[in-house]
């Protein structure tokens, strides 16, 4: 983490050696503390969904192996019966860490209500920043289930215990985004008029292990947070004119709405010692589980990066040890006898493991200047300036290419591949000169936007899945073909997922209301193509 964090309520300058059990001493939960405090329940509502911001075991082995990754064919595998359903289990474990991340949250604003006025007032940037990373999970978890108890949930403890009177409406994710687009406008303009006391300041960069309590970094996470939710809802009528509005407003004055601009801003948790519990530490993507298909290379994705001559491309992948250096990747409509013959033996390509699966001190990615830049090509795109896209998208390739160099350069283990040449800036503009990249050599709007959906399909692939996915499904610019499942009704990749069976149980009758919309091909409001 970038700070050992605080464990005292008062002399917040006393620092701890962060164990596991410290830390959940320290940040337990806050049904069982008698007390509690604005501060510390910032930095626990900030750890309860660690494994979802870092590189984890249940969420890349339980949630993603077996459903994002594979629906954009980024990893292959062997067909198998009834492969194209979510995971009940990873579904489970997204949707309960969710609520436990909600639940945290309730209390900070309960902490927060219940305080002097005056302490609001000097740490109203613990409540301020709280929000955009709440308001961050919450568009997440929407556009991975479409509507949510949102608005009202989580407020067991505010409603004194009563849990008939906590259960909480399913919210339309229409309205999700416009309460935290709302919320996030008026944040901004907070954001640029704080001024933290001495005290607060040296609280909140204790405290806060996503930014080390910077005020600038999280007004550029709360801008850019708007400009990636206001570009998901751009093509959906209600949002339109407000979506190219807001975009406009954002993109033309960094002074009032900054957002990370270059790699040295990206919003991200630092791992700076892997024996903290907030660290990333997995080795399914290192030996793949032992067959469980977790880091094999989909031949779809590989092949766009070898075609197109990516400099990514040792960074993000190791050829098979017995490939002689070629990049084999797993064709989803081979065989599985030859797919298993192809991975025991060796051909084929999976993750480097010295960038992701070796490297314990993979940051947890949250917002970085490549998507930044490619959400701005987008809008210049459609707004008409063909040059400030074509800047932006140049723009989102050579920091990607810089991304990767820097992940790499802090792995604790370099992994059996070669160590990766570093790309020049004459390789990045080779790359961008080829044919199948190069801007200029793209003669429609469509065509443009291609190549935006395929940086975005590169530049996330398996590290910032959830946003991948779901530009995947709005921009429908990357044909992918599937072996059809005719064992299941669900025959090929859903475009959501389902409300987990224990919320449709105990929360039964606002689970009624909207159980007719929660169908696994029922694409959300801003999946329009």
């Amino acid at each position: 983490m970038k700070k050992i964090l605080s464990v005292t309520v008062l002399i917040i300058s006393v620092l701890f050696s962060c164990t596991e059990s410290d830390f959940e001493d320290a940040y337990a939960d806050p049904g069982k503390l008698a007390s509690t405090s604005i501060d510390r329940q910032f930095t626990g509502f900030l750890y309860q969904n660690r494994e979802y911001v870092l590189k984890a075991y249940i969420n890349y082995f339980v949630v993603l192996r077996t459903s994002l990754n594979r629906y954009m064919q980024i990893i292959g595998w062997e067909n198998e019966p009834n492969q194209y359903i979510p995971p009940s289990s990873g579904s489970d474990a997204v949707w309960n860490n969710y609520y436990g991340t909600l639940f945290q949250f309730r209390e900070l604003e309960k902490t927060y209500n219940n305080a002097p006025e005056t302490e609001q007032a000097d740490k109203k940037i613990f409540m301020l920043a709280a929000k955009v990373y709440m308001y961050d999970y919450t568009q997440r978890v929407t556009d991975l289930y479409g509507a949510i108890p949102f608005l009202e949930a989580g407020r067991l403890s505010q409603n004194g215990g009563d849990y008939v009177a906590s259960l909480a409406e399913f919210d339309d994710p229409s309205a999700i985004y416009t309460f935290m687009l709302d919320e996030l406008a008026t944040i901004a303009d907070d954001l640029n008029d704080i001024a933290l006391t001495d005290v607060v300041q040296s609280s909140f960069t204790i405290q806060d292990y996503v930014n080390e309590g910077d005020v600038d970094s999280w007004r550029r996470y709360c801008n850019s947070l708007r400009l990636r939710m206001l570009t998901r809802v751009q093509d959906a009528p209600e949002f339109s004119a407000r979506a190219t509005t807001e975009i406009g407003q954002i993109v033309s004055n960094a002074a009032d709405y900054p957002v990370v601009e270059d790699n040295d801003q990206n919003i991200q948790i630092d791992v700076v010692d892997f024996g903290t519990p907030v660290n990333s530490n997995i080795t399914t993507l290192e030996n793949d589980a032992e067959g469980w298909y977790s880091s094999f290379a989909g031949q779809a994705f590989l092949d766009q990066m070898v075609s197109t001559g990516d400099p990514r491309l040792p960074y993000i992948w190791e050829p098979g040890e017995n490939a002689e250096g070629v990049y084999n990747g797993i064709d989803q409509l081979a065989d599985a006898a030859d797919v298993a013959n192809d991975v025991g033996d060796g051909l084929i390509a999976q993750f480097n493991r010295g960038t992701y699966a070796r490297n314990r001190f993979f940051p947890g990615l949250i917002i970085n200047a490549a998507e930044v830049d490619l959400y701005k090509a987008e809008y210049y795109l459609k707004s008409g300036d063909d040059a400030m896209g074509k800047a932006s998208y140049e723009s989102s390739v050579a920091h990607s290419v810089d991304h990767y160099v820097r992940i790499r350069a802090v792995t604790n283990d370099v992994g059996p591949a070669p160590e990766p040449i570093t790309p020049t800036e004459e390789d990045v503009s080779a790359y961008l000169a080829g044919a199948d990249v190069s801007w200029d050599a793209a003669t429609t709007n469509d065509e443009k936007l291609e190549l935006i959906a395929r940086q975005k399909w590169v530049h996330y692939n398996i590290i910032q899945p959830y946003e991948n996915w779901a530009e995947f499904r709005r921009l429908d610019q990357i044909d992918l073909v599937f072996e059809p499942d005719n064992s299941n009704i669900q025959t090929l990749p859903p475009v959501r997922f389902n409300i987990p069976g224990s919320e449709q149980t105990f929360n039964e009758v606002n689970y009624a209301r909207i159980a007719a919309d929660d169908d696994l091909n029922n694409s959300l409001f801003w999946d329009l193509n």
